[in-house]
């Protein structure tokens, strides 16, 4: 017996004896991809969580804003100073509405059957947030932000947040290929480019100054003490050095970027992604500012993971692994006898 086979019939034999189990299991992680799905979700409806916050019905929202505007060229500036004040002159109604908007998409990506409209759903709202919440992360940006951060920088989460959720949902979306809307080549693609553009973020100033990521990293959120000190920590580190930190980690977004481009090692080059994308949720995002308030999403960190995962699904192996995965994850015929969320798909 293979040891594959081996595996799939214990992973049976143990959900046979939690139904319940197999049944949410088959239901919300039947393959990598559906899990994906589940996990974007479930960030969707933390977004309209946090929407729901009393600081987005107040004269702060607004004025984080406008606080977009400064640098950004005329057009960016001035269609997020519009939608700024559209949105005052009818906060509670909008703000509620745009809360609404995202618990919708997060729990139609937990319904097997409303998976798609939820994904078109998301790609137009990720649009919408990209442009007037984001000002497009802050990528056409021609001044540095307080005290000199870069304001386009992989290590604040450049190139936003929202850009990812469209990037991930079009590669789980279901259509039963690998990668999605997007295929192998074009999930893989979406990586290298991205990683690619972090790299030359990395080599523009100010981030390439002195003291340019140890300002990035002053201005980052917080909330909690003992990330305040962690923050402090790499800050005091990097001050003096950010010149040749950036050109190192340039180095290795790249290296990142066109290891799963070319299929070389592409499985140990995503691990990397994904460490370096946790590194920056905690040292230059502060989790997105969360634990500190005023937070509407989680920021790129989270988005980072996922899609190395989306990607991981489609490098050299993995999709055998998959198959076995998904067979190990059906639920047994004494499984799907019992009523429960089995029977809703």
């Amino acid at each position: 017996m293979s040891t594959t086979t081996a595996g799939v019939r214990g992973a049976a034999h143990r959900t046979s004896r939690w139904p319940l189990v197999a049944e949410l299991r088959a239901y919300f992680a039947s393959d990598a991809p559906r899990a994906i799905q589940t996990a974007l979700g479930l960030i969707w409806l933390l977004d309209g969580a946090l929407q729901f916050q009393s600081f987005m019905y107040g004269r702060g929202f607004i004025q984080m804003l406008t606080n977009l505007t400064a640098g950004q060229p005329n057009w960016v500036a001035g269609s997020v100073t519009w939608g700024a004040h559209r949105l005052a002159s009818s906060q509670d109604l909008l703000n509620t509405l745009f809360a609404l908007v995202q618990v919708a998409i997060g729990f139609g990506l937990l319904y097997r059957r409303t998976v798609k409209p939820a994904l078109v759903a998301s790609f137009a709202w990720s649009l919408v947030v990209w442009w007037f919440g984001e000002a497009f992360g802050m990528l056409l940006m021609t001044t540095t932000g307080i005290g000199g951060a870069p304001m386009a920088s992989p290590l604040t989460g450049a190139p936003g947040a929202v850009l990812l959720y469209a990037l991930i949902g079009a590669s789980v979306w279901p259509n039963g290929r690998p990668g999605g809307l997007l295929g192998e080549r074009g999930t893989k693609g979406a990586w290298g480019v991205l990683w690619l553009y972090f790299a030359f973020l990395w080599l523009t100033p100010p981030s390439t100054s002195q003291h340019g990521i140890t300002n990035a990293i002053n201005a980052a959120p917080s909330g909690m003490s003992w990330l305040s000190s962690v923050q402090d920590w790499v800050a005091k580190g990097a001050s003096g050095n950010g010149e040749w930190i950036a050109i190192m980690m340039a180095v290795v977004s790249a290296a990142i970027a066109l290891a799963v481009l070319l299929d070389w090692h592409p499985r140990e080059f995503l691990i990397a992604g994904i460490v370096l994308g946790l590194a920056y949720w905690v040292v230059g995002e502060g989790f997105g500012g969360i634990f500190q308030g005023g937070a509407t999403d989680p920021n790129s960190g989270p988005l980072l993971v996922l899609l190395a995962c989306s990607a991981y699904t489609v490098v050299p192996g993995e999709r055998g692994a998959q198959a076995a995965s998904a067979l190990a994850a059906r639920p047994t015929p004494a499984a799907m006898a019992t009523p429960g969320l089995g029977g809703s798909q």
